[in-house]
């Protein structure tokens, strides 16, 4: 399991609900769209407060 970086939650990475996206490399799982699209807009913010 990979862990949504926006809300921390559990995703499969098999078939994550809210799609995968890029970032410096390393790919990232999403619980839904709507966090998908948080962290894209800025990675940063959530990247940071790991």
């Amino acid at each position: 399991m990979e862990i949504d970086p926006v809300c921390k939650m559990e995703v499969d990475p098999e078939n994550p609900p809210g799609g995968r996206t890029e970032h410096d490399g390393k790919t990232y799982y999403f619980c839904s769209p709507g966090c998908r699209k948080s962290f894209e807009d800025d990675p940063a913010k959530y990247l940071t407060s790991n």
